[in-house]
């Protein structure tokens, strides 16, 4: 298993950061090698991805979600196995703190190579720098989900 950790501030309020992030069908705006993202229900997204020349296509779920706080997910099917975890904190009424914590398996012998080089950890610390760089570049969320998914 691999690890990523990153922490970006992004000079948005608290809500419009949280808000944007889950626009989950909006990721491919941001997310390198994300190829389409299709919510399902409140909890469950399919993925379709297209990385180090490997298309796959995978299930999440969201696990826990408390609104201008965190967002905990994991995978369900597919080869893709990760889980993650992405908070928020406010750092005054203009910025805001994102931190994003992931676990993943790389699987089939490009994504362990890649892997191995750092290509995956260079790749998800661009996407949350992205994600600054597109939420910086809007000013405001395109729209946002408030609901709470409790753990268990």
């Amino acid at each position: 298993m691999s690890t990523v950790r990153e922490t970006v501030e992004v000079e948005v309020p608290l809500h419009t950061a949280y808000n944007q992030w889950t626009q989950f069908t909006e990721f491919p705006r941001f997310m390198e090698g994300v190829d389409q993202v299709t919510q399902v229900d409140d909890r469950h997204n399919h993925w379709s991805t297209s990385i180090a020349g490997v298309h796959r296509e995978f299930d999440t779920e969201i696990v826990d979600q408390l609104p201008d706080e965190r967002i905990a997910w994991r995978t369900t099917s597919g080869e893709v196995q990760q889980q993650g975890l992405v908070t928020f904190r406010s750092l005054d009424a203009t910025h805001t703190e994102v931190n994003l914590a992931m676990v993943f398996e790389p699987s089939g012998m490009a994504e362990k190579a890649a892997d191995m080089t750092g290509t995956l950890d260079r790749r998800i610390k661009g996407d949350l720098h992205r994600f600054k760089d597109f939420i910086e570049h809007r000013g405001q969320e395109e729209g946002g989900w408030r609901g709470r998914i409790s753990p268990g």
